[in-house]
């Protein structure tokens, strides 16, 4: 774990990593994720994604925070060196059980984010990923985005998608008939993390052991993405904004047909769900 943050954020970072120790097995055996192929691996990729992403045959990609590598199997199928990384041990354990299923060549590393650049060694890429869910478990951007950039090759390309943080920010009224969306938690950070029960999981399948850790999330607006990785000498190239996400958040969800992800219904306001976010490394 990085020695850098103080002793508070430390430990919280640990109880996110028990926490995700805890989820691997039910994960890696969950129809949500369907990884033993019922669920094909593109399905987790809007299809501006590959656009943005282009040719991947021959480059050099990291996927960081990829948890059971359900998306990473598909950037080596389409020819990429990839590496995989997450902190938790059990995932990374399971990620390459399921490469292996899928007769897929990746290499998993185990580290925290924050020692990407220890962990990774000399090896620098093409392309850092960064997939959907990842940025909330970090508390501080501009430690993360000037990993990024070291991580990168000069012309090197990151490519974030996350949940936006007008997503994050709505929760249900709590009114079974109605599900009215309100905001209830922070866009901006600024306040903490938001420490969330320890046997919730967002996938079918079993609860978590009744002594799981809990696990903190810290609020992080747009603004701030982009700007730390201004700050890291970064140049944003592109900024996508969706009003789709690959999984129903809310009950009141549809189905979009043309996608098959999800959207809210047509007579809810218009809000992005989602965002995809390009920047280069210049030199």
């Amino acid at each position: 774990m990085n020695s850098e943050f103080d002793s508070g954020t430390t430990e919280l970072m640990r109880a996110n990593e028990r926490n995700w120790d805890a989820r691997a097995p039910i994960h890696a055996a969950s129809r949500f994720y369907g990884a033993d192929g019922a669920t094909p691996a593109d399905w987790w990729f809007a299809p501006f994604e590959w656009n943005d992403l282009g040719p991947l045959a021959n480059r050099d990609l990291a996927h960081l925070q990829c948890h059971l590598g359900t998306e990473t199997i598909a950037f080596a199928r389409r020819g990429a060196r990839t590496v995989g990384l997450d902190f938790s041990a059990r995932t990374i354990d399971h990620a390459r059980r399921i490469a292996d299923q899928h007769h897929v060549e990746v290499d998993y590393v185990r580290a925290d984010v924050y020692d990407a650049v220890a962990a990774l060694g000399a090896r620098r890429f093409d392309i850092v990923y960064t997939g959907k869910g990842a940025l909330c478990y970090l508390p501080d951007l501009e430690r993360w985005a000037a990993i990024l950039a070291e991580l990168l090759k000069p012309g090197g390309l990151v490519y974030i998608v996350e949940f936006h943080p007008v997503l994050t920010s709505l929760g249900p009224k709590p009114d079974p008939n109605r599900q009215e969306l309100l905001l209830r938690n922070d866009y901006l950070a600024g306040r903490g993390p938001l420490e969330h029960d320890g046997t919730h999981t967002y996938t079918d399948g079993p609860a978590l052991p009744p002594d799981a850790a809990p696990v903190y999330e810290w609020a992080h607006g747009l603004g701030e993405v982009v700007t730390a990785l201004v700050g890291a000498g970064l140049t944003i190239t592109r900024l996508r904004e969706s009003e789709l996400i690959p999984w129903p958040r809310f009950d009141r969800m549809i189905r979009d047909e043309e996608s098959g992800w999800w959207r809210l219904p047509p007579d809810d306001a218009r809000i992005p769900l989602l965002y995809a976010l390009s920047a280069i490394k210049d030199r």
